[in-house]
């Protein structure tokens, strides 16, 4: 595959990064950060929702840009780059993905347009404390013109800031189906938690939460396929911030190495730090280069398992490395709060342990090649 972007695709990368630079400043980060409100900038919200940037991969006829995955994936190496406070995975991803491909056309009008403008922000509850998403425990009890929710999520990104969160949850036919909550209904209690990145999550407690019929996702569809669909969305997008994460951890370290001077020198000069970061580097561009084919894949509807559970090993374990080696050659600045790269280090570490962590990418890996000779 050609890595280099389009013209478009650049554009869409410059737009994007520009806004980040110009609305994020360090001094207003680190306020929003102490403060006891989620991580949440309301303002870059906004003028990325302006830009037309929160509903790239919404269609046209909803009011979005009508782009696809990979186009998505150049704003989320943005994110990543900025380690910017606002649920552009969430609600690209999480939210809007699975609408657009297994809505109904009723549920796209009522939905897409606002999430396509910003107005509303969707997310999706993936992970149970003692269950799988593909065999959720959450129960759908069926009711007059709807169903009722009963169970518990964790790890629920933005929740504390969304409109709607899509919960896979099981229905009395041993199916599992996936529905549109509204989380300020009666029956459903948020309970924010405390991340290592400092994104707002949170658990989200079921008690009889009603959901309307017409809100379930794709009603004639297996639900756990439609599970898996999201999921491996979810998982590329984290490898597409990522290699956002590592560039620039990448970037501060080159930059510092070069300043940094023991002995009248530069640390850049002597071996062993040459060395690592030389290793930093090959590390970094495993990460980016897996995360581009598999975005790219999925925008071409090609299969993408193999390639995602690749991507995500190197976001996982070539990540970690790039983020230590950066902590390392920085030495005491490495763990200093008010200097920016312990945010990237503690994204990296939340982004490699999301969604399964490099072991459970091996064995993923693993299965699929049992799996392959197996049938042959």
């Amino acid at each position: 595959m050609d890595f280099a972007y389009s013209d478009e695709q650049g554009a869409i990368s410059e737009l994007a990064r520009k806004i980040f630079s110009d609305r994020i400043q360090p001094d207003g980060l680190r306020a929003l950060e102490r403060s006891e409100a989620p991580r949440f900038d309301e303002g870059l919200w906004r003028a990325l929702a302006d830009a037309g940037l929160v509903g790239i991969a919404i269609p046209e006829a909803e009011g979005g840009g009508g782009l696809g995955f990979l186009e998505l994936s150049v704003i989320l190496d943005e994110l990543g780059r900025a380690v910017a406070p606002v649920p552009l995975y969430e609600s690209l991803v999480l939210g809007s993905l699975p609408l657009v491909e297994f809505g109904s056309d009723a549920q796209r009008e009522r939905w897409l347009p606002a999430m396509a403008c910003g107005e509303a922000i969707w997310t999706a509850a993936l992970q149970e404390p003692e269950a799988s998403a593909a065999a959720p425990e959450t129960r759908a009890r069926a009711v007059e013109g709807g169903f009722e929710l009963s169970g518990e999520k964790i790890g629920v990104p933005a929740a504390e800031l969304a409109s709607g969160i899509w919960t896979p949850a099981l229905l009395e036919d041993g199916s599992v189906g996936i529905f549109g909550l509204d989380p300020t209904v009666s029956g459903v209690e948020i309970v924010p938690v405390v991340t290592t990145s400092g994104q707002p999550e949170a658990m989200l407690r079921l008690d009889g939460a009603r959901v309307e019929a017409e809100a379930r996702l794709a009603p004639d569809r297996d639900g756990l396929e439609v599970i898996d669909w999201i999921r491996l969305r979810a998982t590329a997008g984290l490898c597409s911030m990522a290699a956002g994460v590592c560039q620039i951890a990448l970037d501060l370290t080159a930059e510092y190495v070069k300043t940094r001077k023991q002995f009248d020198q530069p640390i850049a000069m002597f071996q062993a730090v040459g060395h690592r970061i030389a290793d930093a580097y090959i590390d970094t561009e495993s990460v980016k280069l897996s995360a581009q084919q598999a975005a790219w894949r999925i925008g071409a509807g090609r299969p993408a398992e193999a390639q995602v559970a690749i991507a995500k090993f190197f976001a996982a374990e070539a990540g970690n490395r790039v983020v230590l080696a950066a902590q390392h050659l920085h030495g005491g600045i490495g763990v200093d709060r008010d200097y920016p790269l312990h945010r990237y280090y503690l994204y990296a570490k939340q982004i490699e342990l999301t969604l399964g962590g490099g072991s459970y990418q091996l064995r993923t890996l693993g299965r699929m090649l049992a799996d392959e000779g197996a049938s042959t």
